[in-house]
């Protein structure tokens, strides 16, 4: 193989490897990633001491506020969570006590990054 074209393969593949995975960019909390595979039970959420939704669902074409993150919890019992790619602390009082069906952790959230709802993962993720 001539070496322009190994040279030319071998940076075609660094580049494809260097790309995110949908799987991957769905956990790191951006908006809207991962929201349609867990609408059904997302739309059943409720924001803790209140009767309103957690989950806007989606309008007009525009994806909801939940969806898939990495979170952790440190030793006090905070939680942090990967909202739109940056890690956040998570306010107490959003925390719902329940558990996602898939055991990862959720965040519901609107894009200037308000947090509505959380889930935290079983038993980190």
């Amino acid at each position: 193989m001539p070496r322009r074209l190994l040279i030319a393969a071998l940076a075609a593949a660094f580049v494809v490897s260097a790309l995110p995975s949908t799987s991957t960019m769905a956990q790191d909390g951006h908006h809207g990633q991962g929201h349609s595979e867990n609408h059904d039970w997302y739309e059943k959420l409720k924001q803790p001491g209140s009767d309103a939704s957690c989950c806007n669902g989606t309008i007009n074409g525009v994806e909801g506020d939940c969806r898939p993150t990495r979170a952790y919890q440190k030793d006090n019992g905070n939680w942090y969570a990967l909202l739109d790619g940056r890690w956040v602390p998570v306010p107490p009082k959003v925390v719902l006590k329940e558990l996602a069906p898939d055991g990862r952790s959720h965040i519901c959230a609107n894009k200037t990054g308000s947090i509505f709802c959380f889930l935290g993962g079983s038993p980190k993720s």
